[in-house]
């Protein structure tokens, strides 16, 4: 079974090398960095760490294609478990009426759970007939339709398609609005719920688990340098809890 796995992750490294290659050695290539600061980890309306959080990143990107990781780590001891590190591949095309898509791939690996790296079992995975042996990756597909100027409303979806006994589902509407020096973004994020494993969004059935507003507003320092500072009010109806997380981006 691993042999297979490996095999199948292979094939598409072949396959995507030369696409990647390709757009990377035209012109236009982006690359871009960031570090972020959160008072609190809040991920689709759940709280992944009682603790403030450093989040940096790093991607890679021309003509549509974006590589990149991305990372959250616990300021806190007692909850360094709850470290994250994430790698997506994106495409994204533009339609004449201004209508954007964006197909991305995403793979979630806990570095401080336990499980070796290289290990790509599925969820399912045995050893020695009895002992589980899942492995440290999750990998979801995700979608994204964001609609022109006129309209720039976003409808996303995503599925975990390994990994995940229960393939939960999670959709979500975003809603941005100008309001002077503040970038406002509204949100509604639903999980289709699994009987299998509801653990992964805390519902069984299909529920409103991300409701709220996210603003923005670039703080002056300097001429020539500002930092964004954005504040969420989030609302997790399914599990009847509020957050309010303030976050900085360098």
């Amino acid at each position: 079974m691993m042999r297979k796995q490996i095999l199948l992750l292979t094939l598409i490294v072949i396959v995507l090398m030369p696409l990647t290659s390709s757009a990377l050695a035209g012109d236009g290539v982006a690359v871009s960095s960031s570090i972020d600061f959160f008072s609190r980890y809040v991920w689709r309306g759940l709280d992944i760490a009682n603790t403030p959080s450093l989040q940096p990143s790093l991607s890679v990107g021309a003509s549509g294609l974006e590589f990149g990781a991305w990372g959250a780590y616990a300021l806190s001891n007692e909850a360094f478990d709850a470290d994250e590190i994430d790698f997506w591949l994106s495409y994204t095309g533009e339609m004449k009426s201004g209508v954007s898509v964006t197909g991305l791939v995403t793979d979630y690996y806990f570095p401080n759970a336990g499980i070796d790296f290289f290990n790509f079992n599925n969820y399912d995975a045995v050893k020695n007939d009895t002992i589980p042996d899942p492995g440290a990756h999750t990998f979801e597909l995700g979608l994204s339709v964001t609609g022109p100027s006129s309209f720039p409303v976003t409808l996303s979806g995503y599925v975990n398609i390994y990994n995940d006994a229960g393939s939960n589902t999670y959709f979500q509407l975003d809603y941005p609005v100008a309001a002077k020096e503040t970038e406002l973004n509204f949100f509604c994020g639903v999980a289709g719920g699994s009987k299998d494993n509801p653990g992964y969004y805390g519902a069984d059935d299909v529920s409103v688990i991300n409701l709220g507003v996210n603003a923005v507003r670039a703080i002056k320092v300097s001429e020539s340098f500002t930092i964004p500072l954005s504040v969420s009010l989030i609302v997790n109806p399914k599990a009847e809890i509020t957050h309010l997380v303030a976050g900085m981006s360098f």
